[in-house]
């Protein structure tokens, strides 16, 4: 008889970069068990982002996040999904002060939670570090264009490349992360024809985020696209309305219990019958 394990094999990070040029890769973020199962059934990757920090704690940026909140949402995740690959974000400080100090922290994520990938920002200023994951057994996705972990240098979270003359930077920093090893690069915030221009130029698969349809894969947050946040982004389609459907269920429950119509009869446990 053949065993779950046998059944259900979980997609890898060579599986996902196998797919450059294929049929287009789906991702979502997820940070619950009980979300990430939903997510399963229909996307490739799932991605623990650092965005948990403004989407779970309400925060103004993902810079405080840290590495603990990431391994515990990793865990939950992985809980909740047996086939998608799962790739948890290194946080803002976790790895940028050396190839060294991202190796630590990447192992931490990868051991403690099972994940397949771990993710960090960066181009050509992280091209060593991820060259460096890399050839000791930690597949890297990359991200390049607006990188929100950078917010307190950039000073916005605005699009990149809107100028055909930023556009050589941008281009570097998705062709270095590509050289170095990565299996995959996230493209956030990038006008469109930059975005074409680069999935065309480098073999890994791009991720878009904001960055056209051109891209091999596409991600945005769950939260955004279910209508739960209340900004969201220019390049966010909202695919759900679920904010006010939650708003009426908690408004009928509170009604009902002032009330006193909640718990009704069919919601208590009676007494046991005595036997004769």
């Amino acid at each position: 008889m053949m065993s779950v394990h046998d059944e259900i094999r979980r997609l890898t990070a060579p599986d996902i970069g196998a797919r450059k040029g294929g049929e287009p890769i789906v991702c979502l973020t997820s940070y619950h068990a009980h979300t990430a199962r939903i997510l399963d059934g229909y996307c490739d990757v799932i991605l623990v982002g650092d965005s948990l920090g403004m989407v779970m704690h309400g925060l103004e940026t993902t810079v405080p996040v840290t590495l603990d909140m990431m391994i515990l949402q990793g865990h939950a995740v992985m809980r909740g999904s047996k086939r998608a690959l799962v790739v948890v974000d290194l946080p803002f400080g976790s790895y940028e002060a050396s190839k060294e100090q991202a190796f630590t922290s990447a192992v931490r994520v990868l051991k403690e939670t099972g994940c397949g990938a771990v993710k960090l920002e960066g181009g050509r200023r992280m091209a060593e570090t991820i060259a460096f994951l890399t050839q000791r057994g930690v597949p890297v996705m990359g991200h390049v264009g607006l990188t929100p972990q950078a917010i307190n240098t950039i000073g916005s979270f605005r699009a990149q490349g809107r100028e055909e003359t930023d556009w050589a930077p941008i281009e570097a920093d998705a062709h270095a992360v590509a050289d170095a090893g990565a299996f995959a690069v996230v493209l956030e915030a990038i006008a469109e024809p930059l975005a074409r221009r680069i999935t065309g130029e480098v073999a890994i698969p791009t991720i878009g985020i904001g960055a056209s349809v051109a891209c091999d894969g596409q991600i945005l947050v769950l939260e955004d696209m279910l209508g739960l946040s209340p900004r969201v982004p220019k390049f966010v389609k909202r695919f759900g309305d679920l904010g006010p459907s939650i708003e009426q269920a908690v408004k009928g429950y509170a009604a009902e219990v002032r009330a006193r119509n909640f718990p009704g009869p069919e919601n208590v446990y009676p007494m046991r019958k005595k036997k004769p």
